[in-house]
């Protein structure tokens, strides 16, 4: 079994799911599209990952509120899915009409997406930030912020923006991007390169706040796997799961985005999430 933590009340698995690939989003084009993602993931193929998911006992999946990812939710949920949900604001959305949609699904949280947050940072629109937090917020669950940028993290801290935890990207994606709206509004995919010396900057900050932190990315949008080896795969994937658990808190935990199409990388990457974890 996967070890939990307590995050706010809710025990949760240190391995939880995200969904980047199930909407397309792609950071390896070159390999892997963002039509192939989304051309393998109807809401079928989707459901049946999520499934996977909760067989190797991930109790966690991590959603963007749009509405094709709701209309997979109420699928896995007709077919008897048990996994929690926290979600991820639309920005497409009008955030008030994004918040019922989620709350029909009994959240255990709901986190303000990370892209359009670095933007409104980057654009002198922290007011309004506080704002959409405090609406979250007045929900009734856990509010989040996610961020790419270290040092939003410890500024909010500092200014008490009021997120309850923080959803941490290894990788800065705003260096080549400040300035710009996240790709949801402006609907442009955007190529980007991750660079390695970023997440050790993230690792520090996470262990510096006291809030649980969720920490995602941690394969560099798969960039980590560029010129590796079929064979090499599961030891590259245990060297990063090892090193992100060492440098979380140990009520922190771990997010990861899969593409099925090839092979059953839920079920690897659980497996060596149990074996890590078990030693630790």
């Amino acid at each position: 079994m996967l070890p939990r933590v307590n995050f706010f009340g809710t025990q949760v698995t240190r391995l939880v799911l995200g969904d980047n690939p199930f909407t397309g989003h792609s950071y390896i084009p070159e390999i892997h599209s963002g039509d192939e993602m989304m051309d393998y993931y109807t809401a079928d193929n989707c459901v049946k990952a999520l499934f996977e998911a909760e067989n190797n006992g991930i109790n966690t999946y991590i959603a963007l509120a749009d509405p094709f990812i709701l209309r997979v939710l109420r699928q896995y949920r007709n077919e008897g899915g048990k996994m929690r949900i926290i979600f991820q604001t639309y920005p497409a959305i009008d955030l008030e009409v994004n918040l019922r949609m989620m709350l029909k699904y009994e959240p255990i949280a709901i986190y303000h997406q990370g892209g359009t947050a670095d933007y409104m940072c980057e654009t002198g629109q922290v007011d309004l930030l506080r704002k959409r937090l405090k609406l979250i917020k007045d929900t009734g669950v856990p509010a989040g912020l996610g961020t790419h940028v270290p040092e939003t993290v410890l500024r909010a801290e500092d200014e008490e923006w009021g997120a309850d935890f923080y959803m941490t990207c290894l990788y800065n994606a705003r260096k080549t991007q400040r300035g710009q709206q996240s790709g949801f509004i402006t609907g442009k995919p955007k190529y980007l390169v991750f660079y390695p010396e970023d997440r050790f900057l993230m690792f520090d900050v996470i262990r510096k706040v006291q809030k649980p932190c969720i920490a995602f990315k941690l394969f560099a949008g798969g960039q980590i796997f560029n010129g590796k080896a079929p064979e090499e795969m599961p030891n590259v994937v245990e060297a990063v799961l090892r090193e992100t658990y060492e440098n979380i808190k140990p009520y922190d935990f771990a997010c990861i985005g899969v593409f099925q199409k090839y092979k059953n990388q839920i079920g690897e990457n659980a497996g060596i999430a149990r074996k890590i974890l078990g030693k630790a």
